[in-house]
């Protein structure tokens, strides 16, 4: 199977709607509104068009991602990261490494943009092997209750987050 990686378009947002749609249906741990709350991003402020980025494959959207901008702000500072949220492959390609392509490339495009590192909240049993680690281990909390092995944090760039504690502050939108 041929798949090509891009900066998605505002043609693809249909498609990138379905996919969502789809790839949250059945997860046990989702609001099953993720695909709205990719539609809100895109509006904001925190959006980045370059990091909306979707993977296809004979003309189909089969993948998406989307890291959009956030804070980590505690009482002496605030400094700018990105979350990671969502990232979705259709059913039928999933395990096939489309998601490792997708987050493979995020990370690349957004450490050449000059963002120094991701804030997310998934399974550690995938995430850790993209070199995310508990954001716990950088002082770092999240706005919300969560088990704290689920939240977690990537350096883009080595020590980025050494000496970046706080608490997360999203974008409205994650709250609509």
């Amino acid at each position: 199977m041929n798949i090509n990686v891009r900066k998605e378009q505002s043609t693809d947002h249909l498609a990138v709607f379905n996919l969502i749609e789809k790839a949250f249906a059945n997860e046990t741990y989702s609001d099953h509104k993720e695909q709205f709350l990719v539609n809100r991003l895109r509006e904001s402020t925190a959006y980045i068009p370059e990091l909306s980025i979707i993977a296809e494959s004979d003309n189909q959207v089969i993948g998406h991602i989307l890291l959009t901008k956030i804070n980590i702000v505690n009482n002496h500072q605030s400094n700018l990261s990105l979350a990671l949220a969502p990232i979705s492959v259709l059913p039928n390609f999933q395990k096939q490494g489309i998601g490792t392509k997708l987050m493979n490339y995020a990370h690349k495009k957004a450490k050449e943009l000059g963002f120094t590192s991701v804030i997310l909240l998934g399974h550690p049993d995938y995430y850790t092997k993209f070199g995310y680690r508990p954001t716990e281990n950088f002082g770092i909390n999240l706005p919300f209750d969560a088990p704290k092995e689920y939240c977690m944090a990537k350096e883009l760039t080595k020590e980025s987050l050494k000496n970046t504690q706080g608490t997360v502050l999203y974008p409205k939108e994650f709250y609509e």
